[in-house]
């Protein structure tokens, strides 16, 4: 492509980085196993006006959660595994206070997000799996519904393939994935310790951006316990497009993480720890997934028609990594950055359904949206933001102006009992 395409890519870029209050950002695409864009934007280190490069070290979050499952899925080909094993079959002392049928959950649901558990209270001071496996015995637990029968994001339950990868390798978590994954692919900037990352250079700083203050404020690296099973990895540009080109260069493995699950969205799949949007662009299917924690917003994916990764680091929390991610996917298909397939409906909800899907609905993970209305006009209200809504259908809701959806989803009465909000399934606690 020309070099007018990418230096207009550029400057929406550093659009972006304005509007979304983002001090730090890299970005890299490459096709075909070579480079086509990579750049770092902003600062690294905004009091000290350190710029970001390529090889500049990020948190990377959830991105970690499909590299977790490119294990287990190597540890089922060499036959200490299957995904369709009860999780007791290797952690046989985990109880969970309200399961009634533990054995019927599967590491398959473990990695697809369908245990039925909702989200929980995190604990990151639990360091030691065989913590977390008491906390399941000991706190009350209600199930969303039975293994399979609902998506519903919990990183609770994810981090039990830690344990499990722990029992069949007889190695810790971290020293099999950084030995068996990271060293082997070349990621050699990239590391779970906090210890490691404390001797690298060029290594980002952690933000959070304060609306009513218009400031950044520096924040410490999470240091996430257990929660590194599926979030634990801080890595850089240049590491994840390596990453990226293992999984097009094994399509067999690709194909496994990606086969569809649960329908997560309108035109949305989950399969094992990555979403798949299909028939995006000519047929072109979007496989990816980003993070989210503390200082961090990233997006990572491939489009394995066009032999294509993407991947989108930040340094702030909170921010649409996703859509930075698909305008550089669009951008190196030759399309208008904010291109989607499809969009939501208008819907004309009547007075009394949507009256019926008011009220506060909330995750013990600490997720809390409220729904009302006022003056005749439906509003959400999440982290002090408040924001206009429209309908879709008649149990789903949409803010004005963006995709992003509220499933709704009700009793044998009739009566909502519980929201999907992004990834998580979210209870009713009020009215």
């Amino acid at each position: 492509m020309e070099d007018t395409h990418w230096g207009k890519f550029e400057r929406f870029l550093e659009k972006k980085l304005e509007e979304e209050h983002i001090p730090g950002l890299s970005i890299g695409i490459s096709q075909m196993g070579k480079p086509i864009f990579q750049k770092g934007f902003g600062y690294r280190d905004y009091k000290a006006k350190l710029p970001v490069t390529p090889e500049t070290i990020f948190g990377i979050a959830s991105v970690t959660k499909s590299i977790t499952a490119v294990a287990i899925l190597e540890l089922e080909d060499r036959k200490l595994l299957s995904v369709h094993d009860s999780i007791v079959k290797h952690l046989p002392e985990l109880k969970m206070n309200g399961v009634k049928e533990i054995e019927q959950i599967k590491i398959h649901h473990l990695l697809s997000h369908t245990t039925g558990i909702p989200p929980m209270e995190r604990k990151e001071e639990f360091i030691r799996f065989e913590e977390h496996m008491a906390y399941f015995a000991e706190t009350v637990i209600e199930p969303l519904g039975k293994p399979g029968e609902y998506f519903s994001y919990c990183n609770d339950t994810f981090l039990l393939l830690g344990a499990i990868i722990e029992r069949v390798t007889g190695q810790s978590f971290e020293t099999y994935m950084t030995e068996r994954f990271l060293h082997p692919l070349g990621m050699n900037r990239s590391t779970f310790r906090l210890e490691e990352l404390a001797e690298m250079e060029n290594v980002s700083v952690p933000y959070e951006y304060h609306n009513k203050t218009n400031t950044f404020q520096e924040t410490a690296w999470p240091k996430l316990g257990n929660y590194k099973t599926g979030g634990g990895i801080r890595s850089n540009v240049q590491d994840l497009l390596k990453y990226g080109q293992y999984l097009l260069g094994d399509k067999t493995v690709l194909n496994r993480l990606a086969d569809p699950v649960y329908k997560v969205g309108r035109n949305t799949y989950y399969g094992y720890a990555l979403n798949v949007i299909p028939n995006h662009f000519e047929n072109c299917t979007l496989i990816s997934h980003g993070g989210g924690q503390p200082g961090v917003s990233s997006f990572f994916g491939v489009v394995p028609e066009k032999n294509l990764i993407a991947v989108v680091l930040t340094n702030v929390g909170g921010i649409p990594a996703g859509e930075i991610w698909l305008a550089a996917v669009n951008a190196a298909l030759g399309i208008p950055y904010n291109y989607k397939r499809e969009t939501e409906p208008f819907y004309d909800i009547s007075t009394e359904t949507s009256k019926g899907l008011m009220g506060t609905y909330q995750s013990l993970e600490g997720d809390r949206v409220r729904f009302f209305v006022e003056k005749d006009t439906m509003f959400m209200e999440e982290n002090e933001e408040k924001k206009e809504l429209r309908a879709s259908a008649k149990d789903r809701l949409v803010i004005q102006n963006t995709d992003r959806a509220f499933q709704f989803y009700l009793n044998d009465d009739q009566k909502t009992w519980g929201v999907f909000n992004g990834s998580r399934m979210l209870r009713k606690v009020g009215e």
